[in-house]
């Protein structure tokens, strides 16, 4: 009887952590999204020397108070999904522990000899923005558009390198190291850059055949710039119209449908859908 009744303790606390579509839900990730602001806020005033100066103390304390604050969220996840490990190997997981790290491991460091070490561990608490990722449906929507996109897109990048590579390899040929392209990976570079539209112009060809191939570079890099553009968008339409924020209680999977009885990946039995409403 307690163990049922634990269970189903952890398993409302989990719908509160995970299930942002919960009245419940709402209100945790609106709290965690204007904590998570505050503590960004207080990192980057602390980089500040004056303010560091004259508010050293206080910022200390914020941040500890920050600190445990995120400890405290991030064992609670641990402690409601059915499979701790796996949350902890998650992207979010991942992120979480990125979040109280640094401030952690600064203590091993209290040396002036440190200094540096410290200084780079206390940048690295701006990463909690990334938290923020876990609280937008818009972002999980994207992430799950470039997941399911992450095939695609490799064989588009595959040619890209390829096409960058050719060209980069012509242009040594054709302009040499008269004209600034020293090598094939300095020219390979020179591609890169002018295939993007970025066009720094610290390398430029100067013969008319090296000009042409340029010009046909620019060119296929404008129509190059729409494919990656369109798969992405095409399944962010897909996720975003047939798709919710309700997530699996067993493997943490999102992306599901409104009135999914079953995980899409797991294929566990998901939550009842009445605390949706």
């Amino acid at each position: 009887m307690k163990d049922s009744k634990r269970t189903g303790f952890r398993e409302q606390w989990r719908q509160i952590i995970f299930e942002a579509e919960t009245p419940a839900g709402r209100a945790f990730d609106v709290c965690l999204i204007f904590c998570i602001l505050l503590s960004v806020l207080a990192v980057m005033l602390a980089s500040v020397k004056e303010i560091r100066e004259n508010y050293d103390r206080e910022l200390v304390v914020v941040e500890w108070f920050f600190t445990l604050l995120f400890t405290v969220e991030y064992a609670a996840r641990l402690w409601t999904v059915r499979s701790p490990l796996h949350y902890a190997r998650s992207l979010f997981g991942i992120v979480d522990l990125l979040a109280i790290l640094p401030t952690y491991l600064s203590l091993l460091a209290p040396g002036a000899e440190y200094f540096v070490v410290v200084r780079a561990l206390r940048v690295l608490r701006v990463f909690r923005v990334l938290k923020l990722v876990a609280y937008l449906r818009e972002a999980r929507t994207i992430m799950l558009a470039l997941k399911a996109s992450s095939a695609k897109i490799q064989v588009f990048l595959l040619a890209v390198v390829i096409l960058v590579v050719i060209f980069g390899s012509l242009m040594y040929l054709v302009e040499g190291e008269a004209n600034g392209f020293t090598s094939i990976p300095r020219s390979v570079y020179w591609a890169i850059v002018t295939l993007s539209t970025v066009g720094y112009g610290d390398l430029t060809p100067k013969t008319p055949l090296g000009q042409f191939l340029a010009s046909l570079l620019m060119v296929v890099g404008y129509g190059i710039i729409a494919v990656p553009t369109g798969i992405v968008t095409a399944e962010f339409t897909r996720n975003y119209f047939h798709t919710s924020r309700r997530s699996c209680p067993h493997c943490l999977a999102e992306g599901h449908a409104e009135d999914a009885v079953f995980c899409r990946r797991c294929g566990g039995p998901m939550p009842d859908n009445q605390h949706f409403k």
